[in-house]
């Protein structure tokens, strides 16, 4: 299963590695979704919208080292009510699944996730955050080509994503675009925190966001089950979901902890250090 990986994520810059998990865990996991979904505490739905620096509120903040719930927009009324059935509005669940749920911590610090941790030779990798990203049939939103490290720096950059689909991936409910090869030219922008602090919005990035020619990438669809290992470098997008599919993911990320520094200019901060992948 996990043959050549090293070189492959080198090579183009993710990693395809089908069956990662059983049918059987893909349920366990959808199953908790919809138990964290309604067991939701009834507050102000926050919105999360790509590229939006509003998103950056206190809530979006805070949920760094805890479980919170973010929603598409179209999914929200303009009194805050929902639009569609609770289970089909939301784009994300974040960033503590991996902490604080006991089904996703499971399968986060599962021996398979060592085992491509080990064979990508790192020695202290730490899981930084967690997500359930949703892309709801109908409404499930565009992702625009970025790079994760813009998010998540570090110095040096070694940063990995875990992407689990627990739905089929397909052209048409927003699998996954890669252009190949593109880690292989740094960082491009950064998402830092504003250093006028007062004056404008709480982050902002460091240069202007480049623009991507569609024709440099490729689709990457993949069956439930599988997971695609993304370097922190490469250059990814999604579609919007225009089918009456749902395509529900877990990702989260890990990063090289030794010799690295973490950046405090990061938008993700946690208090009490990230947690190790091998001793936990």
């Amino acid at each position: 299963m996990f043959e050549d990986i090293f070189e492959k994520l080198h090579k183009d810059g993710f990693v395809v590695i089908e069956n990662f998990i059983g049918i059987e865990e893909v349920e366990e996991l959808k199953r908790e979704i919809n138990n964290i979904i309604d067991k939701a505490p009834e507050k102000e739905k926050n919105v999360f919208q790509a590229e939006n620096n509003e998103i950056f509120n206190q809530q979006f903040l805070d949920s760094a080292d805890k479980i919170d719930f973010f929603y598409e927009n179209c999914a929200i009324g303009s009194n805050g009510e929902l639009l569609v059935e609770p289970r089909l509005a939301l784009n994300k669940i974040a960033h503590a699944l991996h902490r604080d749920n006991a089904v996703f911590r499971k399968i986060s610090f599962d021996e398979r996730v060592k085992e491509v941790c080990f064979q990508l030779k790192m020695e202290e990798p730490v899981i930084v955050q967690s997500m359930l990203i949703c892309k709801n049939p109908k409404i499930g939103g565009e992702v625009t080509p970025h790079q994760d490290a813009s998010y998540l720096y570090s110095d040096p950059i070694n940063l990995l994503g875990f992407w689990i689909a627990l739905d089929d991936a397909t052209l048409e409910n927003g699998c996954l675009w890669f252009a190949r090869g593109s880690h292989k030219s740094g960082v491009h922008t950064r998402l830092i925190r504003n250093p006028d602090e007062g004056s404008g919005p709480n982050f902002i990035y460091d240069r202007p966001i480049p623009h991507y020619q569609k024709s440099s990438f490729s689709a990457v669809p993949v069956k439930k089950g599988s997971c695609i290992l993304i370097h922190g470098l490469v250059v990814h997008r999604s579609e919007i979901n225009k089918s009456p599919n749902p395509r529900n993911v877990y990702t989260f990320h890990v990063m090289e902890q030794k010799n690295t520094k973490y950046s405090s200019k990061n938008w993700l901060q946690v208090k009490n250090g990230f947690m190790n992948v091998y001793k936990n």
